[in-house]
């Protein structure tokens, strides 16, 4: 494939921008067509969250190989990132095959996970290897991408009611073969004090560093409560529609409004770590998110619907604002060698604990139906500021 690498840093920060967001709409590909996957495969009506744990079992499994094997910090960056991009986009394509059972979709949504943690973990290390100053700020336009990718999905379905669910799979895997491809074509690989060897202990030693245990607890925090929040966001929706009858609106262009929302809050927390720092602006972030996982079954209650989207589209963007933050910390105390090891293994364990508190709101919601399930997502933050404040830990 013909080179076309261009060392200019606007245009690198785009391109791989650009990237993460087109490979990432593979991830809730499967979450905005699950009303036409239901009805076309009989899948029982509480798939979402087993859906959406598949992909997040296959990311998880993939980033645990990743981190064991130090692919990141052993092979090219971009090569690594488009070949799965390429795999991700494959795998998840065949869900359109009209034979899928239950079953052989949640092994596609498990290979589309699997592929996905050699682009988001990866995509931030280019962006870590290329922006030594000022990461913070590039990793919130990176994550920005990441959830502008992560609601793709819902506005396509969203804007598209009389175009087959089909379209939607099939143009989310062609914009994660593009995502690849510009990658591998204009992105330098930068490989300064890589490891040129399998070093299997790399992924354990990482947490020796007390600096370096403080961010990650902080993101493990974080994870409890954002995923499962984009996740039953439809469902979210859809409760307050049944205690207010009289209300009306497109679920799926709230759904994608609510989650696209939080990209903003990505750049912005970003260029508000330049004057308040890092640690700072990501413990502001966390604390009003965890709010909101509180408040959320009396806001529920208001009849007014301005009152309760504004409260979804603020809690949409705390929510993943310190994202990014906690990538920034993540990087910068971890060793440059095993850098790309790093953040694969605090993704691979924050993913997992994704997939706890997604069942436990999937299995609450079914013995209780009760809104009042939704304020043990405030654990997570609770935690991760606790990690944050401890004695010893980071400071700006």
């Amino acid at each position: 494939m013909k080179s076309l690498k261009v060392n200019n840093p606007i245009f690198i920060l785009t391109v791989i921008v650009l990237s993460q967001f087109c490979c990432t709409s593979l991830w809730f590909a499967s979450n905005a067509v699950l009303g036409d996957l239901i009805l076309n495969f009989n899948l029982d009506r509480n798939a979402l969250g087993h859906l959406t744990s598949s992909v997040q079992f296959g990311f998880i499994f993939g980033t645990l190989v990743f981190a064991v094997l130090t692919i990141a910090d052993r092979f090219s960056a971009p090569k690594v990132f488009f070949i799965n991009a390429i795999l991700g986009a494959i795998f998840n394509v065949a869900i359109i095959w009209g034979s899928n059972t239950f079953i052989s979709i949640l092994i596609l949504r498990f290979f589309t996970g699997f592929f996905l943690a050699g682009i988001y973990p990866v995509g931030m290390k280019i962006a870590s290897d290329h922006f030594d100053k000022g990461l913070g700020k590039a990793l919130g336009f990176l994550v920005g991408a990441l959830v502008l990718g992560t609601a793709f999905p819902h506005f396509l379905n969203g804007f598209s009611q009389n175009i087959p669910w089909e379209s939607v799979i099939i143009t989310t895997s062609l914009l994660a073969t593009f995502g690849g491809t510009i990658m591998i074509i204009f992105i330098p690989s930068i490989r300064k004090n890589s490891i040129q060897k399998l070093k299997l202990s790399a992924f354990i030693h990482v947490f020796e560093n007390r600096k370096f245990r403080s961010a990650a607890f902080g993101y493990f925090g974080h994870m409890w409560e954002l995923y499962a929040f984009w996740a039953f966001i439809p469902l979210i929706l859809n409760t307050y529609k049944n205690f207010h009858p009289a209300v009306s609106f497109n679920i799926a262009f709230l759904s994608f409004s609510v989650i696209a929302i939080g990209s903003l809050g990505c750049i912005a927390g970003g260029y508000i770590s330049l004057r308040l720092g890092v640690k700072r602006t990501a413990f502001l972030a966390l604390l009003l998110s965890g709010i909101c996982c509180l408040c959320l079954p009396f806001i529920i209650q208001f009849q007014s619907m301005p009152i309760f989207i504004g409260f979804l589209i603020f809690w949409g963007i705390m929510v993943v604002a310190d994202s990014p933050l906690f990538s920034t910390l993540v990087a910068q105390n971890a060793a440059s060698e095993i850098k790309g090891t790093a953040l694969t293994i605090v993704n691979c364990i924050g993913f997992s604990i994704t997939i706890i508190s997604i069942q436990l709101l999937s299995f609450l919601q079914f013995q209780f139906n009760s809104t009042y399930i939704y304020m043990i997502l405030a654990i997570g933050p609770v935690l991760g500021l606790i990690a944050l404040k401890r004695k010893g830990a980071l400071s700006d």
